[in-house]
């Protein structure tokens, strides 16, 4: 395992607490760890609430690059609340490809880091509207 996903896991995993925030509100069941193209890791963890307010933990890590001035991702890892890395969904995935038309497929996914298994966002979704 290259010793970036390898930090990107570690980043997100010390934010995964998940935990009830009120009787409406959950966070944390998801981390997520981006890697900017200065090299920078990001985090988020998903909120979920009983509307449809909430944001996935790779939005929300998206979300912190976009607030420190980047907008080029590298790569993306997220951790279920099994402790499996698993594909961003595509609220996710649609962020992404509107983030960077020309290059999202490039965007490298972390599917199983037990296996080492990575693809790009371009062969996780290989046609897109834009």
């Amino acid at each position: 395992m290259d010793e970036i996903w390898t930090r990107m896991y570690e980043a997100a995993k010390a934010v995964q607490n998940g935990r009830k925030i009120s009787n409406y509100v959950e966070a944390g069941g998801v981390a997520a760890a981006v890697l900017s193209a200065s090299g920078k890791i990001y985090t988020g963890v998903c909120v979920d609430t009983c509307s449809t307010l909430g944001i996935c933990a790779e939005r929300s890590a998206i979300f912190a690059m976009l607030t420190a001035g980047e907008q080029e991702i590298s790569r993306v890892l997220a951790i279920m609340p099994d402790g499996r890395t698993g594909a961003p969904c595509g609220a996710c995935r649609e962020l992404m490809v509107q983030l960077m038309p020309e290059r999202y497929r490039d965007i490298e996914i972390m599917l199983d880091y037990s296996a080492e298994r990575v693809i790009t966002l371009g062969e996780l979704t290989p046609e897109w509207w834009i």
